[in-house]
């Protein structure tokens, strides 16, 4: 976590307030009394309230007539805007992404995601902070923490996150104004992107090392791995595939992928189909009745995907890498083989039907025109990836 000098400041108005001596009431009849804390405040249904500093107690006081109604029936009252906290601004923001979670429309991945942006925001900023106290300098400092720690995309990503919690805010009306970010705190700049990439070995596997790989795994982990070189799949995709995506007698693989909701078709080479064929049949009973069709399940009946930071595939694969000595680039991993079926589609030259497999949506207005993509131009583009990985003789090897 991020430290601050937010928190130690916090700490040390408090430390003076409670040596400093508490005020008398403005008037026998203020329902409000000084708390050590420096704060105005008032018991109510056994919690003690706060509603603003000693030095200003008829605006505590308009604070607790707006909100005394709400918390004497036991409810949170909205925040009073102006004194918008951190803490207010990510629980109005996890709040609504919960909900959504649990309605299906954002993944467990995204929420744990947005969850540690929100923890560590609290945690860099203090979560008692006035948003309208925030400037400039406070997310230039975040930045330059995150960038001792973080690559470029990370920090990216990191940022735009936090964008979105206080745009959130914004258009939730909690917030009076838009947040100042300042000019810094934006995602890296497309030339720093390409600049750091250049200087990087391309994320891609050999021909050979996926043959080695697939010789090495398990059966499992084989089928995996052909399905990621075959139809682009990632991590996700085949720790939620289920039985009812692919028809292995016909050889093709329908279903919208699950991240997007955009279609995807692929024809499944023989070597593919076969592995298919051979896990579901040695294929561990699921524990979970959501499980009872998944393709992939773990030897302790559980499903291959987690909804988390923590990613069952990447591990056995990561190990499996390791194990062979495939590791002259950084960090390769299994996503790694989405990368390949796109670069060696790409050679096919039929970018929409390698979009097509692989579940991208193009921008592009003939997608929007466009109402199908026939079968032999995406068995055209399987082909290509096959014959690519498959020298002759080695077709054999993997039957």
């Amino acid at each position: 976590m991020l430290k601050t000098r937010s928190s130690q400041r916090a700490r040390k108005r408090r430390a003076d307030a409670t040596h400093a001596e508490a005020p008398s009431k403005p008037y026998p009849e203020f329902p409000l009394f000084a708390h050590a804390t420096g704060r105005w405040a008032k018991k109510i249904r056994g919690r003690t309230e706060y509603f603003g500093p000693w030095a200003d107690p008829d605006g505590a006081l308009d604070i607790y007539l707006k909100q005394n109604e709400a918390l004497h029936a036991g409810r949170r009252p909205r925040p009073t805007v102006g004194l918008i906290t951190i803490k207010d601004v990510v629980n109005n923001f996890l709040t609504a992404k919960m909900t959504m979670r649990d309605g299906g429309e954002l993944s467990p991945r995204t929420w744990a995601q947005y969850k540690e942006t929100c923890d560590q925001l609290v945690s860099h900023l203090g979560k008692g902070r006035l948003v309208a106290d925030l400037g400039p300098d406070d997310f230039a400092d975040l930045r330059r923490k995150l960038a001792r720690r973080w690559e470029l995309v990370t920090i990216g990503n990191f940022i735009q996150r936090v964008r979105v919690i206080f745009n959130h805010a914004a258009a939730s009306a909690l917030l009076q104004q838009p947040v100042n970010f300042g000019p810094t705190f934006k995602r890296p700049s497309k030339k720093a992107m390409r600049i750091k990439r250049a200087g990087q070995a391309p994320n891609l596997f050999t021909a050979d090392e996926i043959r080695r790989v697939m010789e090495a795994a398990s059966p499992q982990l084989k089928a995996m791995t052909l399905l990621a070189i075959n139809a682009g799949l990632g991590n996700a995709d085949c720790g939620r595939l289920r039985v009812r995506a692919i028809d292995l007698d016909a050889a093709w693989l329908t279903y919208p992928r699950e991240k997007t909701g955009v279609d995807r078709r692929c024809w499944l080479w023989p070597e593919t189909v076969r592995e298919i064929r051979d896990v579901q049949a040695k294929r561990p009973t699921p524990k979970a009745d959501d499980d009872a069709d998944l393709i992939f399940v773990t030897r302790y009946g559980q499903s291959w995907h987690t909804g988390t930071n923590e990613n069952p595939i990447a591990y056995e694969f990561g190990k499996l890498l390791r194990k062979l000595g495939i590791n002259g680039r950084k960090r390769p991993g299994f996503y790694t083989l989405r990368h390949t079926f796109r670069t060696i589609a790409d050679e096919a030259r039929d970018q929409p039907a390698a979009d097509y497999i692989m579940g991208h949506e193009s921008p592009h207005m003939s997608t929007h025109y466009r109402e199908r993509i026939a079968d032999d131009r995406l068995r055209a583009v399987a082909e290509h990836i096959r014959a690519w990985l498959f020298k002759k003789g080695d077709r054999k090897r993997h039957r």
